[in-house]
């Protein structure tokens, strides 16, 4: 038996890079979108069903609850779409390197904050 072998492993001792961080938030995201999906289907459905589901579904909408659950919906979205075209510019060969996939995980990230709050202001307008 090997006695350098960790017994357990403290995940908060580890220190993740940016460019890793931004990768699981990009996964986690698609999962939260993929849930999300699952609440709008649904409130989509329940509006065309007539008049009375879409004035359930609006005024549904319009509580503090909704709107903070559309915006989780809407930020993960943002995200991952900015995500989503960085990983897409790295597959063209743009941002592989050490020096430039750090630069392009900040630029996701402020992007992507930038993008999340005008959605914010949006949704609470």
């Amino acid at each position: 038996m090997n006695s350098k072998r960790p017994v357990n492993l403290d995940l908060s001792k580890f220190h993740f890079p940016l460019p890793a961080i931004t990768s699981i938030l990009h996964r986690t995201s698609g999962i939260i979108i993929f849930i999300g999906m699952g609440f709008l289907l649904y409130g989509l459905d329940l509006s065309l069903e007539g008049e009375s589901g879409f004035n359930a579904v609006n005024d549904l909408l319009s509580s503090f609850l909704a709107k903070l659950i559309i915006w989780g919906i809407l930020s993960a979205l943002l995200y991952h779409l900015v995500a989503g075209i960085k990983h897409l510019l790295m597959d063209m060969g743009i941002g592989e390197e050490l020096q430039s996939g750090r630069l392009a995980a900040k630029a996701t990230v402020v992007i992507s904050v930038i993008l999340i709050v005008l959605a914010g202001v949006w949704i609470w307008q």
